[in-house]
Order: structure tokens, then sequence, then C-alpha cells
């Protein structure tokens, strides 16, 4: 074997081992980014809680309101209050709902986009590794053209 085939094997081993290193470290940040993801849709879960305890008090004191307001005008809390008062039960809890789906809406996109990055890392392993197989086939090819001539 002359100097020329030990040099294009060296080269071709060392080429095949930073395309596999290229391919783990890519798999690794996209594996890294679906975590990001799913963090936050945990997040969206953790912001959700706040906002529904944050309506809760709103509401609360809103409701109070009302029932000072009727009380100070002479009348009393039924009939047409008392009417209101479950329409603002009723609407509060379709804000609710509507919060809640919208954090589910959000939690599944989420966790779609960490799907989507952990599948963008096994192709770019995949990659990888048909790069190293064209490493392979190439050095192999050179090295096989170069004994012919010795």
């Amino acid at each position: 074997m002359s100097w020329q085939m030990a040099v294009v094997g060296a080269i071709g081993a060392a080429q095949y081992q930073q395309q596999g290193a290229i391919g783990k470290y890519n798999q690794a940040v996209a594996n890294r980014n679906a975590l990001v993801k799913e963090q936050e849709a945990q997040i969206l879960d953790d912001k959700l809680n706040l906002e529904l305890a944050q309506f809760d008090k709103s509401f609360r004191k809103l409701q109070g309101t009302q029932v000072v307001n009727t009380l100070k005008s002479g009348a009393t809390f039924s009939g047409t209050a008392r009417n209101i008062a479950l329409s603002n039960l009723y609407e509060a809890e379709v804000e609710k709902d509507i919060a809640r789906y919208n954090t589910e809406i959000g939690k599944s996109r989420k966790f779609e986009e960490a799907n989507f990055a952990r599948i963008s890392g096994e192709v770019a392993r995949q990659q990888s590794r048909l790069a190293q197989l064209g490493t392979l086939a190439s050095t192999g090819t050179s090295l096989l053209t170069m004994s012919q001539y010795t």
C-alpha cells in the first residue's frame, strides 16, 4: 500500500467519523428543541390556571358590586337582578370554556412542533448515515482505482 492510499484511507475515515458526529449533534439539537416545545405546552397550562384565577377574582368582584348596587337602589335581589346574575354566571362559564379550549389548541400545536422536531432530528441522523455510506463508497472506489495502477 502506497502512502497516497494511506492518506486517502485516513481522510475517508476522518470524514466518516465527522459525518457521524454531525448527525448525532443535529439529532441532539432537534431533541432539545422538542423538549423546549413540550415545556412551552406545560407553561400554557400554568398560564391558563393563573388567568382563570384572575378571572374568578374579577368575576366575584363584579358579582359583589352588582348585588350591592341592586340592594342600594332599594330593590330586592330577585327577578331581573337574579336573572342578570344567572346570565353573568353562564357567560363566565362560557369564557372559561373558551380559555380552556384555546389552551388545549395551543398545547396541541406545541406537541406537534415537538414531534416535528424529533422527526427532523431523525432525518438529520439518517442523512448523516447516507453521507457516511457515500464516503465509504467514494473512498473504496478511490482505493480500488489507485490499487489498479500500482
